[in-house]
């Protein structure tokens, strides 16, 4: 694996404050700071990102803190997302936290550097494989693997019981992207326990976060035995994708998906394929990031869903119409659940699972006329400030309502000011796969539960890179049937020839 980091330990093309903006004194900063420690008294360095979130309501849309010697500059002001934007003058900066996932995940399509040849060579190879030819076969499969979840959720509904929501979801978005993308099963609804991929992705996700909480020149001392923890993570993650890689190779290919994209794809102009390393990493890349975000958006939806009962009825009342009584939704049915999708895209503004993204300056410039900023030098953008920008959503930005993302709501606000997915070349490449997927599951669980919460539960968010609810919990209830007066979807574009994954109608809730 090529060298990721500096002589001082910092990733490669790590530039610092001081250097990279000239007039630093101007950006506010919290008061206080420490010698040496700089700005971490005080600090969760379990909460590193809502501990800047609070930072950032006191000191406004740019701001800068100290950890360790290190200066960082943070940017959330809607006009200053904007201009880092544009692509002729920033891209994507591979900072820190990302750069520490480099050994796990090396020049994957998520931790490439810029100048590596592999994003774009993979890229341009894996892109086809998310067209809308690409979706519909997975959606059959989607349906299938969301049954287990279903026959999941109804032995508890049965029996009266709550389930456990960020790990139900993680099941469900971990064998979703697993089978499609790679016609591997992890028996994850069959596991009393987490799936070791999971656990070993949990452990280097949290390493890699835990990382940016030392000093550098202690991290060897501090983080020996984590750093141990870390390498045998490593190595069980490439051995879970080695065999199915192997598995794949042995039985000569498969239906068409990712990895046979992968392994049997040559660039459409250089002819270039993937090398065997590269397979590897950008199969890690897809398993973990095709999965952890989704999940994460899956469950902080159906916490909102569950504490705003009025937003689930219009939900739910939207999924009776446009599915009716049909057995499974057809591909195109699940674009058709538009308030579902604003329900969906409005959990994702107040909590984005991704939620930040670095940006460098290709040259020297000035970052919305005011702040110069040097050649490589790079912010890092709270996307959860910047979806709560005063100016653009409004005094009540914390407020959850997903009308504001009706059509003319959505019309009326600037561009770049909703970023759950990154911006750029760099953006999400399964964006559209995680947005199906996501509506399809909201749409097929309003359509068979009511969702009772733990009217004590109080929404705390945990850390490791991504975001998820910590320890949610709903009761699911079986739903009656939808109204005599609902459509038969059965006749609608896109039904014809739905799978039958999803078997079961919506029945009594004694059933």
């Amino acid at each position: 694996m090529a060298e990721t980091t500096t002589p001082t330990g910092l990733p490669k093309g790590f530039r610092s404050a001081e250097r990279g903006w000239p007039e630093l004194h101007r950006i506010p900063r919290p008061p206080h700071r420490v010698p040496l420690l700089g700005d971490v008294l005080g600090s969760n360095r379990r909460t590193p990102l809502q501990d800047s979130m609070r930072h950032a309501r006191r000191l406004g849309p740019v701001f800068r803190r100290n950890a360790f010697g290190k200066e960082f500059v943070f940017v959330w002001g809607a006009d200053l997302v904007a201009d880092l934007a544009d692509e002729a003058r920033f891209a994507k900066h591979v900072g820190l936290g990302v750069a520490n996932l480099r050994p796990v995940a090396g020049d994957g399509l998520f931790t490439a550097y810029n100048h590596e040849p592999n994003w774009q060579l993979a890229h341009d190879v894996l892109a086809p494989g998310f067209n809308r030819e690409a979706m519909a076969r997975y959606h059959t499969m989607m349906l299938a693997v969301a049954e287990r979840l279903t026959d999941h959720w109804d032995r508890a509904a049965g029996a009266g019981r709550t389930v456990d929501v960020p790990g139900d979801m993680t099941r469900l978005t971990l064998e979703t992207i697993a089978r499609t993308g790679f016609g591997h099963d992890f028996g994850s609804f069959e596991r009393s326990r987490p799936h070791p991929f999971v656990t070993a992705m949990v452990g280097t996700l949290a390493y890699a976060q835990r990382q940016n909480s030392v000093p550098t020149p202690l991290a060897p001392l501090l983080l020996r035995s984590a750093s141990r923890r870390n390498a045998a993570d490593i190595v069980h993650l490439n051995r879970i994708v080695d065999d199915v890689v192997r598995a794949r190779r042995a039985a000569g290919g498969g239906e068409g998906d990712l990895l046979d994209r992968m392994l049997d794809t040559a660039h459409p102009e250089s002819g270039e394929r993937l090398s065997p390393e590269n397979v590897r990493r950008q199969v890690i890349t897809f398993l973990i990031a095709g999965h952890e975000t989704t999940s994460g958006a899956l469950s902080f939806a159906l916490h909102h869903l569950s504490r705003h009962p009025d937003v689930a009825a219009r939900a739910r009342a939207e999924v009776d119409r446009v599915w009716g009584s049909a057995a499974a939704p057809g591909y195109e049915q699940v674009a058709r659940l538009r308030y579902v999708r604003r329900v969906l895209d409005e959990s994702l503004r107040l909590w984005p699972t991704a939620p930040a993204f670095a940006r460098e300056a290709r040259a020297d410039t000035v970052l919305a006329g005011e702040h110069p900023m040097r050649q490589g030098a790079w912010t890092l953008v709270l996307t959860p400030m910047l979806h709560r920008d005063p100016g653009v959503w409004g005094p009540d930005a914390e407020r959850f309502d997903p009308d504001r993302f009706d059509a003319p709501a959505v019309r009326s606000r600037p561009p770049h000011t909703f970023k759950p997915f990154g911006t750029g070349a760099r953006a999400c490449i399964g964006r559209q796969f995680a947005l199906h997927e996501a509506t399809l599951v909201l749409g097929l669980l309003l359509r068979r539960y009511e969702l009772r919460p733990d009217p004590d539960y109080r929404l705390r968010v945990t850390e490791r890179l991504t975001l998820m609810p910590e320890g949610l919990r709903l009761r699911p209830e079986r739903r009656t049937a939808p109204p005599s007066g609902a459509s038969n979807a059965a006749g609608t574009p896109g039904s014809a020839g739905a799978p039958s994954a999803h078997r079961r109608p919506v029945r009594g809730t004694g059933e």
